[in-house]
């Protein structure tokens, strides 16, 4: 297994091209529970061009009825990517200051729940991300209401040689 380079710029493009809109490769899940993780799910995989199709642990997208829960849910997405040891992107929890374009963002509450899911576009002059599930682009961080947050760097994809 190699690692390859995670792109940034082109996960932060998609996260801008389509914060507004709808890739219509995807199911938009806004109506069933919100669509925040399903978007970043699909910007990471705009930077990362690898799926895991391992059954249940892995993170993959073929279909609405076709994927795993880390595609599309907040808690899962998280340990997919900080705990990733094959095939797909790999991440771990860094301090704000830390973050850069193209990585992610969870805000949780008072509960220890974390309940959405953020792709940063910018980090100059201040933190500028893109979602769904209340659409932005470009919103700055500092504009969301939350108790908590953590901040997701993507250090790489591991790959089959």
């Amino acid at each position: 297994m190699v690692i390859k380079k995670y792109d940034r710029a082109s996960a932060a493009q998609y996260a801008q091209r389509w914060a507004l809109g709808r890739n219509p490769k995807y199911y938009d899940f806004e109506g069933i529970g919100g669509d925040c993780t399903n978007f970043i799910s699909q910007c990471v995989y705009a930077g990362s061009g690898i799926m895991n199709y391992t059954p249940v642990f892995g993170w993959y997208y073929i279909s609405s009825s076709q994927r795993t829960a880390s595609w599309t849910g907040v808690q899962y997405f998280y340990n997919f990517l900080t705990q990733n040891k094959s095939v797909g992107p790999f991440a771990s929890e860094v301090p704000e200051e830390k973050a850069e374009p193209g990585d992610v963002i969870q805000l949780g509450g008072e509960n220890g729940v974390f309940y959405h899911t953020l792709m940063i576009t910018a980090t100059q002059p201040e933190i500028l991300v893109c979602a769904h599930t209340f659409d932005a682009l470009d919103r700055p961080l500092s504009s969301y209401y939350y108790f908590q947050s953590r901040f997701l760097h993507i250090e790489g994809v591991r790959a089959w040689q």
